[in-house]
């Protein structure tokens, strides 16, 4: 390279840097759409609609958020993949993330040369529930059925591959015990189901159970997770209660297009940071069952590149499929 070119290469990336700063510090010109792969109502678009109006406010702009569902969440977070890499249309999505490409042959993006990961919003918990009926009162009660009839319980899930079904299957591939699986579409379902007995057990979110547990229609007999909730103090954790080893939580992440200029992904960050440690937010969360998780974006990309090849193992070794 002579000497004039390279002065000219020189000159053209500080100026693709100055750029970037100067769109950083305009930036958002525009509301934001936040784009959540599921219908209204469940623990993703919660996560998001807590979110929302405070990181727009520290955005200096506004979020707003659309719901477009479909494929476990793979057409949504495509919508994003493929859009403008400008900042102004970014996504929401769970563990599915990084579950989906071990799960789906033909995935529509590809998850780490696609996304961006902005950073963590949040981690929550799922419980196993019984039916009442069902002559278990804890996890060891409840492994000494399965062992005694083998093949013969069932548990209920929000679809293939939700973190219903995965959360089970990990319980299943821990404990080494058969339990048939029956997808119903969404947890709603799946959850009305178990009340009515019509399965024997499933592993809803923690807030979608927790008023028909306090009802007695429901039995709570583990949290998912590496430490109690607060939402069910007194529900030991599914470890602790006889199967160690075994531990799911499902996590809420933000990402934008692979592409989106760093300062913009930068300003992204700080900003989901400042209203994640809101007291006010995360009061909410908390109410609503989710761990406030502010961090980097490297720590995001992190779990992404360790999470799902570990996904994928399991997937393959229990014969999981999407259908």
């Amino acid at each position: 390279m002579n000497k004039r070119h390279f002065n000219h290469t020189v000159l053209a990336l500080l100026g693709l840097l100055t750029l970037g700063g100067a769109q950083a510090q305009s930036y958002p010109e525009r509301a934001i759409k936040l784009v959540v792969p599921y219908a209204p109502g469940g623990s993703a678009d919660i996560a998001a609609r807590l979110i929302a109006d405070e990181w727009g406010k520290q955005l200096g702009g506004s979020v707003f958020i659309e719901n477009k569902g479909g494929a476990g969440g793979n057409l949504g977070v495509d919508q994003v993949a493929k859009s403008a890499a400008d900042g102004y249309t970014v996504g929401l999505q769970t563990v599915s993330l990084a579950i989906n490409p071990g799960l789906t042959a033909r995935m529509p993006y590809d998850t780490l040369k696609d996304l961006a990961p902005i950073g963590m919003v949040a981690s929550s918990q799922h419980v196993l529930v019984v039916n009442p009926k069902l002559p278990a009162k804890d996890i060891k009660e409840l492994l000494a059925v399965l062992k005694a009839q083998p093949g013969k319980l069932t548990y209920g899930s929000a679809g293939a591959g939700s973190t219903f079904h995965m959360s089970a299957e990990l319980f299943k591939a821990v404990s080494g015990l058969p339990i048939v699986h029956i997808p119903y579409r969404g947890g709603g379902p799946a959850l009305t189901d178990t009340m009515a007995g019509s399965v024997d057990m499933s592993f809803p979110v923690l807030s979608a159970a927790q008023q028909h547990v306090q009802a007695g229609k429901l039995r709570a007999l583990g949290v998912t997770g590496a430490k109690r909730s607060a939402l069910m103090p007194t529900v030991p954790t599914i470890a602790e209660a006889g199967l160690p080893n075994y531990a799911f939580e499902t996590w809420f992440m933000v990402f934008a297009p692979a592409g989106t200029p760093k300062p913009v992904l930068d300003k992204l960050n700080s900003t989901l940071n400042q209203a994640l440690n809101s007291p006010a937010v995360r009061e909410r969360m908390i109410r609503e069952g989710f761990d406030p998780l502010p961090g980097t974006q490297a720590q995001a990309r992190s779990r992404l590149e360790k999470e799902m090849p570990q996904w994928a193992k399991l997937i393959k070794e229990r014969g999981i499929t999407a259908d």
